[in-house]
């Protein structure tokens, strides 16, 4: 497999990157349980729900009901679910998240936000190993999308090139159809439109250097589930509240 999972070499732009680059290659280095894209595929369903569950705990530190969360609402989060880091890496956490850079974080951004702090506090030689989200079922979400981006890493250096996604979505076990077909059956004309798979890594890798972390292929998960940076998990209840506005 040696050169088709060559990477463009990549070095870490931030201190947060650099964590995160370290923090998935230790995570690479346990191995992981998914054996085929077509696993994660069939998982979209259950975390789509566990990610909607999360607009109560974004609306609880949502404090000024505005939509996103500022840095200070931020700071209060963490404190609440007894979160420790320091005001230092609070703040690179929320730049690294803030996305549309509006200083707030909105829904998705939240979930990225919140999987990044599981995945660092994984990290025993920092005090984030001590942090506890006690989000359990969350958690376990996040688990599954940590595993996801292991799968995908097939040279576990902490990164995901264009042909290790394709060599991915590819690979398949005993009895198991083409990932690519499953997934535009089962999505219809979204992944329709994602195909060839390059475009499919080219919505990954937002900074386009040909190298997709972990924060970026979490960004691009939660618009395949749906998931954007308007979606605040109240749009069923507006469009029940259009509805019942018209028949009035």
């Amino acid at each position: 497999m040696g050169s088709s999972l060559s990477t463009t070499s990549s070095v870490p732009e931030t201190k947060l990157e650099a964590k995160m680059v370290e923090a998935m290659r230790r995570r690479a280095s346990q191995g992981t349980p998914i054996k085929s894209f077509n696993t994660i595929i069939l998982k979209f369903p259950k975390i789509d729900e566990s990610f909607r569950n999360c607009n109560t705990i974004f609306q609880q530190f949502d404090e000024d009901s505005n939509g996103s969360i500022d840095h200070q609402e931020l700071k209060n989060c963490f404190c609440k679910l007894e979160i420790n880091f320091s005001d230092e890496e609070i703040t690179d956490l929320f730049k690294a998240c803030d996305m549309n850079e509006d200083l707030g974080i909105k829904f998705n951004e939240f979930i990225v936000l919140l999987c990044l702090v599981y995945l660092f506090k994984e990290d025993p030689t920092s005090i984030q190993a001590k942090s506890r989200l006690g989000l359990p079922n969350l958690e376990a979400t996040f688990e599954t999308l940590v595993n996801a981006f292991v799968f995908l890493d097939k040279n576990k250096d902490g990164y995901v090139s264009k042909n290790e996604m394709v060599e991915a979505i590819n690979e398949t076990t005993a009895g198991e159809r083409s990932s690519g077909r499953i997934a535009m059956r089962r999505f219809g004309d979204f992944f329709v439109l994602l195909s060839p798979y390059f475009l499919m890594f080219r919505e990954m890798d937002w900074d386009k250097n040909g190298a997709v972390t972990f924060k970026e292929f979490l960004f691009a998960f939660t618009r395949w589930i749906g998931i954007d940076d308007h979606d605040d998990g109240d749009d069923d209840d507006d469009e029940e509240k259009e509805d019942g506005d018209e028949e009035a």
